[in-house]
Order: structure tokens, then C-alpha cells, then sequence
């Protein structure tokens, strides 16, 4: 009772009967200056008309009645028939006040039924099924517009659960396949029970190994859901500096143009950045001995936009297969798929820390084979003397690819 008592106070709650309202009161309004306009001009050409009638009834040259006589008359009989009209307009007005009710209640309900086919729709689409669309036809108006939108969204959640699920999928095997291994050291040791000390050492040796790499990768996870947290401190950072020393123990022939770089990030995050970049082009390239490098560079681009390439050689890898090397567990390429070396989950957290700077990564195949890839992150400068950079330049060719290396 105490509910149905606050939702009348409150007024009505459904669009409907509020646009009803709002069309009753619209004509009620309008219909109510129309006849107080009507009222005042009859009241003024009445009166006139009243004044010019008095002064010409005469016969033969003497009034008939005298002027003020006929004027009073006159003056009645205009203000019995303006009663008559005003009480005439009112009832009009209030059968049109009825009638227009029910034409907006008719009106509201045409006007609202897409959207109400389109919360029908939306309330059977759920996480099962989220491939279903509004899919609104008829004109390109703002309803469709909506609706395009809403598909859009659903479109992109789909996407992301898809995503989801197909990780959660590859976590669990990148999990069970070391669990498996140890389980399977474990019974084939324990089946022997006069297996010698050596055994025995290798065999744990070969657990430790599984649990290590265990550790590897949950603690590859954190830093990928770390990253895709957003970050919790800003310091200055230089790329320079820290792919300098990340070099320093590469054995491979290094070529480097490290120019300064300044970013405004996460340390630890931008740290994370430059070792998996580096140990990627280390570890996927051409064995020692057969002409393998990797090339680097660091810079500003023309726009104050601080920069990160890392090119390296090694065996070749289809065009149409570089995007996905940033899609977790992905391993691609000839050495990429034949062996479990890496995680693979260097890429992905190396797109989810530059995507929490706010900047743009992309990867590219080398005809020659091998890998390209360019990193840019928004510029670290004072606001007042920070210009922004046009949008319609994609962020990645901010790096210069003819830059010389030594």
C-alpha cells in the first residue's frame, strides 16, 4: 500500500504515459492561447462594432433611441455572447483535452513499440547466446541508431568472452601439461623400487625443472593481469638507458641506436616491456654461427612520441600471422610451433603494458625472415609544451624505419 501510495506521488513511471501527459498538456496549453486570443479580438471588434451602431441608428434625422440607451443594450447583448462563446470554448477545449489523451496514448504506444521489441530482444540474449543481434530494420533514424549501437556492443562482448574462454582453455593446458610431466616422473620412478640413488636425483631434478617452469608461468599471468590492471605509479623512465643494459648480456651480434627516449610509466612494467621484446628476438632467431643479429633502436619521433624498435633476424613467418603473436599462447613460425621454448606469453604482456601506457604496438614479418617490432608511447614533455600529435597518423609509423644503425 505504502509503495503504490509513493509511485502515485511520484508521478508515472513508463515513457508512455508520460509523453501522453506531455501531448495533453502541449494542446492544452496551445488551445488555451488560442482562445484567449479569440476572446480578446472578438471583445475588441465587438466594442467597436457597438460604438459605430450607436452613433448612426437615426430617423429622419432624430435618434430613434438615445445614444447611451443603445449603447448599454448594445454592451449586454456583446457580453452575453462572449459568455456564451467562452463557455462554448471551454467545453470544446475540454472534450479536445480528452481526445488528444487518447491520441498521444495511441501515438506513444507506435511511437515506443520498436524499443519495446528491442528490450524484448535484448532480455533473451545472455551470456549463452550472444551471437543473437537486434538486427532493427526500417529507416535510418535514432532508434536504428540505437539498436546498431547496442549490436555493436554485443558484438565486442562476444568478442571478449570468445577471448576469454580461449584462455582460460590455453592456461589450463599450459598448467597441466607441466602437473602431467611431474605425475608421470613420480609413477614411472616409484614403479621401481630398487631404483639407484642416481635415478632418483634425476628424476626430482626433472620435477624441480616442471615446477620452475610452473612458476614462470603464473608469474607470467600476474604480470599480464598486473599490466592489464593499469598502472599505480608514473616515474620517469628512460628506453635508452634500460635497453642498454638488457644488451649488455646478449650474445648475439647486436646493432644499436639508442637515442634517448623519456617516458612517463610504470618502471617495472616498462622493464617487463624491453626484456621480453629482447629475449624474443634473442630466442627466436637463427642459431650461432648462421649470420643471426638483432637491431634496435630508440628515439623521439617528430612529434615528441618516444619510441622502441626491435628487428631481428630468423626463420620466416607468414605476413597474415604477425597480429596474433600478441594473442596469448600463440606460437608461431617453424620454431615457434615445433617447441615448447617460452611461455608464450611474452607478446601478450608486451601489448597489454604498452596498451596501459596508453601507446600502440605492432609486429611485422621480414620477407627475409625474422620479426620487426615497433613500440610508441605517448610523449613525456610539460603540458605547456607538449604538442599534440594529429590523429590521423597511426601512432607505430611514428618510428623511423630508415633510421641508420651502428
Amino acid at each position: 500500500m505504502t509503495a503504490r501510495v509513493l509511485r502515485r506521488l511520484h508521478g508515472p513511471r513508463t515513457v508512455r504515459w508520460r509523453l501522453t501527459l506531455l501531448y495533453g498538456a502541449l494542446f492544452v496549453g496551445a488551445g488555451a492561447l488560442l482562445l484567449t486570443f479569440v476572446y480578446l479580438l472578438a471583445q475588441t471588434t465587438g466594442g467597436v462594432s457597438a460604438r459605430s451602431g450607436a452613433s448612426t441608428q437615426v430617423i429622419g434625422g432624430v435618434p430613434a433611441v438615445s445614444a447611451p440607451t443603445l449603447t448599454a443594450v448594445a454592451e449586454a447583448a456583446r457580453s452575453d455572447q462572449l459568455h456564451q462563446l467562452v463557455v462554448y470554448a471551454v467545453i470544446a477545449l475540454a472534450v479536445m483535452t480528452l481526445a488528444s489523451l487518447a491520441l498521444g496514448w495511441l501515438m506513444a504506444g507506435r511511437v515506443l513499440s520498436p524499443l519495446r521489441t528491442m528490450t524484448a530482444s535484448a532480455r533473451r540474449i545472455s551470456a549463452d547466446n550472444l551471437h543473437a543481434r537486434l538486427a532493427v530494420l526500417g529507416p535510418d533514424d535514432e532508434l536504428k541508431a540505437m539498436a546498431d549501437t547496442f549490436d555493436a556492443v554485443l558484438a565486442r562482448l562476444e568478442g571478449a568472452f570468445e577471448a576469454q574462454k580461449q584462455f582460460v582453455a590455453n592456461a589450463s593446458h599450459e598448467l597441466r601439461t607441466p602437473l602431467t610431466l611431474q605425475q608421470t616422473i613420480v609413477d614411472v620412478t616409484l614403479a621401481d623400487p630398487d631404483a639407484p640413488a642416481q635415478v632418483l636425483r634425476v628424476a626430482l631434478a626433472r620435477v624441480r625443472a616442471a615446477g620452475q617452469e610452473q612458476e614462470r608461468l603464473i608469474e607470467a599471468l600476474l604480470t599480464l593481469a598486473r599490466s592489464q590492471r593499469g598502472l599505480e605509479t608514473r616515474e620517469f623512465v628512460d628506453l635508452a638507458t634500460v635497453v642498454e643494459e638488457r644488451l649488455r648480456g646478449v650474445e648475439l651480434s647486436v646493432r644499436a641506436r639508442l637515442e634517448s627516449a623519456p617516458v612517463l610509466g610504470d618502471p617495472q612494467l616498462i622493464e617487463r616491456l624491453v626484456v621480453n621484446l629482447t629475449d624474443n628476438a634473442v630466442r627466436h632467431n637463427l642459431p650461432a654461427g648462421e649470420g643471426s643479429w638483432v637491431s634496435v633502436w630508440t628515439g623521439v619521433d617528430a612529434w615528441g612520441r618516444p619510441g622502441l624498435r626491435i628487428e631481428n633476424s630468423g626463420p620466416v613467418i607468414p605476413a597474415d600471422q604477425a597480429a596474433g603473436l600478441f594473442q596469448p599462447f600463440r606460437r608461431l613460425g617453424a620454431e615457434r610451433v615445433g617447441k615448447r621454448d617460452g611461455l608464450g606469453l611474452g607478446m601478450s604482456i608486451v601489448a597489454a603494458v604498452v596498451a596501459a601506457h596508453g601507446g600502440r604496438v605492432r609486429a611485422r614479418t621480414r620477407p627475409q625472415g625474422g620479426l620487426v617490432v615497433e613500440v610508441t608511447l605517448p610523449p613525456y614533455a610539460p603540458a605547456e609544451h607538449r604538442s599534440p600529435a594529429p590523429t590521423s597518423t597511426p601512432v607505430a609509423v611514428g618510428i623511423p624505419h630508415s633510421a641508420p644503425l651502428v
